[in-house]
């Protein structure tokens, strides 16, 4: 499978195989005209498989977990890999220049030990959310850009999968130092496809949140809230958590700020690629 053997193919079967057999298929689009367009609330619940509402999972281990959990009226999902791999998908398709701020928090509460990003044998991390461009052949040229929480790879290391050109990345968080800490994350997804692909991206199609434990046989955990697109650059993710509050409220209800995370926020300037 594209020229490669051996744990180049064991390591296909995961991440990637998921991303490409996600997105062969035509993604849904999204009505446009919104200042944000919501990727991941998760106040819908889970469906009668115990799935994300509006999102496709490949099946955890026994020993793994997916879990949609709340906490003073805030919600967020929780995914827990002990020694396998598994991600959540969800398709959605708009053109990225309308709408290319990304935002999510994230809490990472156990990394993969010896989880290293910048080898094929130790690829692996508890945070990775993968934005997804379909471009024809899919199977062959469907890029994505990946935002990482390593184990060992330093905050601002980009680089290309050890396996696929197609996949790029960026480390934003690394190590144990900010452990158990809600974390918001802005990126510009226009500026960060340009300068790792040197193209103009396609229609997006979709967003994948992975992880994997089983080149280490460790376990990891991680939780995510308020994944979503929007048109402008968030002031601050505190100010800006009112604005996606107002969005999902129905008209005449009132809405309070969500509970404050802890950490720093990695807002980038705009073109800035850190």
């Amino acid at each position: 499978m594209f020229g490669l053997r051996g744990k180049g193919v064991h390591y296909l079967g995961t991440v990637l195989v998921f991303i490409l057999s996600f997105y062969t298929g035509t993604a849904g689009s999204v009505a446009e005209g919104k200042e944000i367009l919501m990727v991941g609330h998760f106040s819908e619940g889970v469906d009668g498989k115990g799935v994300p509402v509006g999102w496709s999972l490949k099946n955890p281990g026994s020993n793994s977990k997916v879990a949609i959990e709340g906490e003073n009226g805030n919600y967020f999902l929780h995914m827990l890999s002990v020694n396998d791999y598994f991600g959540l998908g969800k398709k959605v398709s708009f053109d990225i220049r309308k709408y290319p701020y990304f935002s999510w928090r994230w809490k990472a509460s156990k990394l993969p030990e010896g989880g290293d990003i910048r080898k094929r044998e130790t690829d692996e991390q508890a945070g990775q959310i993968y934005v997804v461009f379909p471009k024809f052949p899919k199977t062959l040229n469907t890029r994505s850009v990946g935002y990482i929480w390593d184990s060992q790879a330093p905050v601002g290391f980009s680089g290309t999968s050890t396996v696929y050109s197609k996949m790029k990345y960026i480390v934003l968080q690394s190590g144990a130092t900010k452990l158990n800490q809600w974390i918001s994350e802005v990126r510009d997804v226009y500026e960060d496809y340009k300068k790792l692909f040197q193209e103009e991206p396609p229609t997006l199609g979709g967003v994948v949140l992975y992880i994997n434990t089983q080149h280490t046989k460790s376990s990891a955990e991680i939780f995510y809230a308020d994944i979503f697109f929007s048109s402008s650059l968030p002031e601050s993710p505190g100010s800006y958590g009112d604005r996606i509050m107002s969005f999902l409220a129905p008209k005449g209800v009132s809405v309070r700020s969500p509970v404050k995370t802890s950490g720093p926020s990695s807002v980038p300037q705009k073109g800035e690629l850190n």
